[in-house]
Parts: structure tokens; C-alpha cells; sequence
């Protein structure tokens, strides 16, 4: 049995460890290739056979599905990759492949939380003026094109890798990757005298310090609200969740039940 893994985030990791031959819930005659859609320089590699680069939109995936053979496809992408989940969605019918969407849970606000929800980073951009002057963007090097324009506003932006034009006139580039700290986060907030935190609600762990720092702080914060996952698929938070899939389709046994 073949498994595609479309990943590049912490939860595909996860999910090809489990599935790793020497992991012990690994699905005994399991074969599993991690597709990365290869935007970061230097990603973190899954364990198993990696691919690397786009498939050439979704009649490229659905041929790819059936030339190798695949027999379920798992969408692990990061939950703001709409094009390719969308891709995914289509290729899958058309291959007659069954889809898993494996989607993080999104953050969720509490008390002391000064959050203004946004729909795209366009309306996002819209809000700032009115929010503070000093920016610290949190959304990745992807879509800066949609803040270009605001040149009485400062903009701290981090990212994984340098950022390419079109993007705010006054600007500072922090790369770095996470996980962060909570006592980096203030540290930074406090350095850079930032009054406004702009995120997309990516979900998980390894960014949610920012949100408490903020939130100590009492900033402001501009959250971008995830894309839905395309009508018809089926959604699960967790890479455990996705092996049980996996096991339930096909009634597959773990080395740890051969044992």
C-alpha cells in the first residue's frame, strides 16, 4: 500500500515518524513518500522517501497518483497552503484516491486577548494604520506584496528565509524559525517598542508565545483567519488520528500488534 504525504509542517513530520519502519505503530506493508512543496532553503526532512516540488497544479497530482500507484493521499500541508489543498481535493476525485486532511486546531482567543480577526492579509493591511506604527509580522515571507504600501509604518517581519520584493519600505528582516520561547518573545516585543502583532492563525505550539507576550503586554493583534478545507473532505487535528484512518480504511496491522 502506498501513502503520499503532502507535508512541510510539524504534524506531517510527526505523522511520517509514526509511520517510520522502525517506529513501533508503524502499518506493517506500508509505503510512504513525503512530498515537500519546496519553498523553504533548508526544510526539515521527514524520515522515508522525500519528493521535492509542485506536481504542475492538480491534473499533475492526479497523474502522479496513478502512475505511482497511490493508495490514499494525506494532506498535511500548512492550513494557509490553499492551492495545493485544493489541488488535492480535485486530483483525489479524479484518481478515485481517498483523502485525509490533517489541519492543527486553530488558536483560540481568552481573556486578556485584544484580537482583530482579518480575512486575507489585504484586510489585515487595511487595520494596521489604525492599530499602532510599529509592526511586528509574523506571516512569512509570502504575500509582503500586501503591506508594500504602507510606508509611514515600520515593520518587524521573521521568516525562515529572506523575503523578495514587493514589501514595506521601512523594514527589518529577523530570520529565524521556531519553536519560540515565551521569554524570547517578550524580550523582542519589548526591543523592538512593537505595539502591534500581526499573525495568520496557524495553530500549534511551536509560534504561540507571541500570542501570550502580546497578550501580557497588552498589544493588539491582527489575526488572519485559515482558508476551509475544500467541501467533502475529511478532517482529523492529529497525526495519531490520521494512523487510525490509515488502519480503519484498510484494516492494517502496526508492528506493535504483530509483537
Amino acid at each position: 500500500m502506498h501513502v503520499l504525504i503532502l507535508g512541510g509542517t510539524t504534524e506531517a513530520r510527526r505523522l511520517a515518524e509514526l509511520l517510520a519502519p522502525d517506529a513501533a505503530d508503524s502499518l506493517l506493508g506500508l509505503r510512504v513518500t513525503n512530498s515537500l512543496a519546496g519553498r523553504v532553503a533548508a526544510p526539515r526532512l521527514p524520515p522515508g522517501a522525500v519528493r521535492v516540488g509542485g506536481f504542475g497544479g492538480a491534473e499533475g497530482l492526479a497523474a502522479w497518483l496513478r502512475e505511482h500507484e497511490v493508495d490514499a493521499l494525506i494532506d498535511a500541508t500548512h492550513p494557509f497552503a490553499g492551492t495545493i489543498s485544493s489541488n488535492a481535493a480535485k486530483a483525489a476525485g479524479t484518481a478515485r484516491v481517498p483523502l485525509l486532511a490533517l489541519r492543527r486546531p486553530g488558536w483560540v482567543a481568552v481573556e486578556g486577548d485584544a484580537w482583530h480577526e482579518a480575512g486575507s492579509l489585504e484586510d489585515a493591511a487595511e487595520l494596521l494604520p489604525t492599530l499602532g506604527r510599529r509592526m511586528f509580522l509574523t506571516t512569512g515571507r509570502m504575500g509582503l506584496a500586501a503591506f508594500a504600501a504602507l510606508d509611514d509604518l515600520w515593520f518587524l517581519v521573521r521568516s525562515v528565509d529572506p523575503p523578495a520584493s514587493p514589501h514595506p519600505p521601512r523594514m527589518e528582516v529577523l530570520l529565524d524559525r521556531g519553536p519560540f520561547t515565551l521569554d524570547g518573545e517578550r524580550e523582542l516585543l519589548r526591543r523592538h517598542r512593537i505595539d502591534v502583532v500581526v499573525t495568520k492563525d496557524s495553530g500549534g505550539a511551536a509560534t504561540a508565545p507571541k500570542l501570550s507576550a502580546a497578550r501580557e503586554a497588552g498589544l493588539p493583534v491582527v489575526v488572519v483567519r485559515r482558508p476551509p478545507v475544500p467541501d467533502g473532505v475529511q478532517v482529523v487535528s492529529g497525526p495519531e488520528q490520521a494512523l487510525r484512518w490509515l488502519r480503519d480504511q484498510w484494516g492494517l496491522r502496526t508492528v506493535r500488534d504483530a509483537g
